[in-house]
């Protein structure tokens, strides 16, 4: 039997000699050892928490690669998780399917997750929006009264989440986050969440992009704590185009809201079986993600 090949979309993985350690909505992730993990980017994607029956042309390569670009960016601020994305580099076990592993994939160390999303935002969007408009406040911080649809925000919040398997995330205060994981490591995640943002969020808006609100997992190894998952992509942030931004609405976009615009249009009733994208509109979110990769790398996606 030859051995597997690049694909322009990968729906499922199919690696029969590997140990199956989770599957996402978006990733596949193998056991490679007792200490690291082989991370693949399909090109899946969700909308109203469905898998739909249509992959996204170049999705998970985009994942991928955008993360080993802020991997990099962001090493002075935090350790993180990847060990190699070079596939050539690894372990011997994995050869016969490099063709598919390539370009979308990650050898890992395996870390202790901790079970929050750290959530920050620098603009009033998505659910901090709707919250907002209720409450006058985000995940119990109090917010200046008047602020308008994508308002950009006096200074970015930290509104941590419970991580779901299934549906939406819970919006959580800090103090239920202490709770959770205790009040030092809430700080000290929260202080770094911040940091990475403010250093990210200001590279990107040279290079034309607003990230209006991005989310990150961290874990624990025996070295400390470190940046995990994929980081700064269009599946766990919101990229707006700075040159189109109007505060006062929602924003044109580079993540999947053309996805979800499309299944309202079409009236999805939100219930399975998801439904097929047409061509166009897979082909047309496909070029917003490669666009984000483009215009924050200056490089085009590599094969």
């Amino acid at each position: 039997m030859s051995a597997p090949t690049k694909q322009d979309v990968l729906l499922q993985t199919d690696f029969p000699d590997l140990e199956l350690y989770a599957s996402g909505k978006v990733r596949d992730v193998y056991r490679c050892d007792n200490e690291h993990l082989l991370f693949v980017a399909t090109d899946r994607i969700s909308a109203f928490d469905y898998v739909l029956a249509t992959g996204i042309p170049n999705k998970g390569r985009v994942l991928t690669q955008l993360s080993i670009f802020w991997f990099d960016y962001l090493k002075d601020v935090t350790a993180n998780h990847m060990v190699s994305a070079d596939v050539d580099n690894f372990p011997c076990h994995l050869d016969p399917y490099k063709g598919v592993l390539r370009g979308r994939s990650m050898l890992v160390v395996k870390a202790d997750m901790f079970p929050v999303e750290c959530v920050v935002r620098g603009y009033l969007s998505g659910s901090g929006w709707k919250e907002y408009q209720k409450t006058g406040a985000v995940c119990g911080i109090e917010l200046p009264k008047g602020l308008r649809e994508s308002d950009k925000l006096p200074e970015p919040i930290f509104t941590p989440a419970t991580k779901a398997t299934t549906g939406h995330d819970e919006n959580i205060s800090f103090h239920d986050m202490t709770r959770i994981v205790g009040q030092p490591l809430s700080e000290e995640l929260r202080d770094l969440s911040l940091e990475i943002y403010n250093k990210a969020a200001d590279y990107a808006l040279s290079r034309g992009i607003i990230i209006a609100d991005t989310k990150f997992e961290f874990g624990r190894t025996g070295a400390g704590v470190i940046l995990g998952d994929e980081v700064l992509t269009p599946d766990s942030s919101r990229f707006w185009p700075a040159e189109a931004y109007q505060p006062g609405k929602g924003q044109e976009s580079f993540d999947k809201q053309y996805v979800r615009d499309y299944l309202e249009q079409i009236q999805w009733n939100k219930q399975p079986p998801a439904p097929a994208l047409t061509a166009e509109v897979a082909e047309r979110t496909s070029q917003k993600y490669l666009m984000a990769y483009r215009q924050l790398t200056g490089k085009e996606l590599s094969a």
